[in-house]
């Protein structure tokens, strides 16, 4: 059996909305056994509605965070898709791989499918202007 094979990982995929970081974290997770997190989960209601709200957006990213913690801590890989527009909303991340002692992957999303969640195209401007490669 080959070492990667057995190599922990967590991996951020970052991009900005529309890119299609969803689709190839759900991909990859379903191809590699990991765990799929991002943000937007917390959002998601019982009813299975998405329900943004941002007044609740910082608990959502501690609760994205405690859980790859918590999953990463279980043996599992994790693989987080936010759109992680600067280099700091990623130094959480780094620092629960780097406490979990797990390798840390980065891939960024550059496709145009579109914002699944409605977000104004001034917004997405926004982020792009933003943007930290």
């Amino acid at each position: 059996m080959s070492e990667s094979k057995n190599t922990q990982t967590l991996m951020l995929i970052r991009g900005l909305p529309g890119s299609g970081k969803s689709t190839l974290a759900k991909q990859l997770s379903q191809q590699q056994g990991s765990i799929h997190l991002e943000t937007d989960m917390y959002f998601i209601e019982a009813d299975g509605q998405y329900r943004f709200n941002p007044m609740k957006l910082e608990q959502a990213h501690q609760w994205c965070q405690q859980q790859t913690e918590h999953y990463l801590q279980q043996g599992h890989s994790v693989i987080v898709s936010n759109t992680f527009v600067q280099h700091w909303e990623m130094k959480a991340y780094k620092a629960i791989a780097k406490r979990c002692q797990v390798e840390l992957q980065m891939q960024v999303c550059r496709n145009d499918y579109g914002s699944i969640h409605d977000i104004e195209p001034s917004t997405i401007a926004k982020m792009k202007a933003k943007w930290q490669p």
